[in-house]
């Protein structure tokens, strides 16, 4: 596929450079064409880079990869024609940091950020994952032995079968992708971040995650 992903930091370099190794043609974005991030994981990968609207434009799926609280401004700057009618896979979490450490979670109008982000965009078929565990555990999930979970929220049936198969792809197995229902549950899996960062302090290191287990 041809892949746009909007965020030039760790985590979109991250997958970014996965879906390189995975053959897809991937373009990453950031809110300037010269971002020296971006030029040099272009010239490492073999990838494209340019500003959020050259990465969304030619794309054929959108994976916001962006701190959450510019997220709504830097798919403004992608361009709702840009995104029309495609999957735009929201791994960001809306976390507000100006107090220091606990942050908290903004959370719009009592909603989620990918509700938010929906409701901006209407013609986008968001699907919200990937955002309740580190980067490197997102494209290589066998780092963790055992069951563990990543999960699924949209209210596009078609958009979260994109997006199981993207994370099949990364290694995630069909019983580890556990589908939450509409995007509403993304207001769940927003707030455990701050569970996730009390853990890393508990525990440490980052490769850790979360696993779903039921009785029998």
């Amino acid at each position: 596929m041809k892949i746009g992903v909007l965020g030039t930091g760790e985590v979109g370099r991250r997958l970014a450079s996965k879906l390189v190794s995975l053959g897809h043609e991937v373009v990453i974005g950031s809110r300037t064409a010269d971002n020296a991030d971006a030029a040099r994981w272009a010239a490492e990968t073999g990838g494209g880079h340019g500003t959020f609207a050259d990465a969304a434009q030619g794309a054929e799926l959108v994976v916001n990869a962006t701190g959450g609280l510019v997220s709504l401004a830097a798919l403004e700057a992608a361009g709702a024609d840009n995104l029309r009618g495609k999957v735009l896979v929201d791994v960001s979490n809306p976390l507000d940091w100006s107090h220091g450490f606990p942050p908290s979670v903004a959370t719009p109008d009592g909603g989620s950020l990918a509700e938010q982000l929906q409701k901006a965009f209407p013609e986008a078929r968001v699907v919200k994952t990937l955002n309740t565990m580190t980067n490197t555990v997102m494209v290589e999930p066998s780092l963790i032995p055992g069951h563990h979970n990543v999960f699924l929220s949209g209210d596009d049936e078609e958009a979260k079968r994109v997006v199981a198969g993207l994370l099949g792809s990364f290694g995630w197995e069909p019983d580890q992708i556990l589908d939450l229902g509409d995007l509403s549950s993304a207001r769940g899996t927003e707030l455990l971040m701050p569970l996730w960062l009390r853990l890393y302090q508990a525990v440490g290191p980052a490769d850790f995650n979360i696993s779903v287990r039921q009785a029998g």
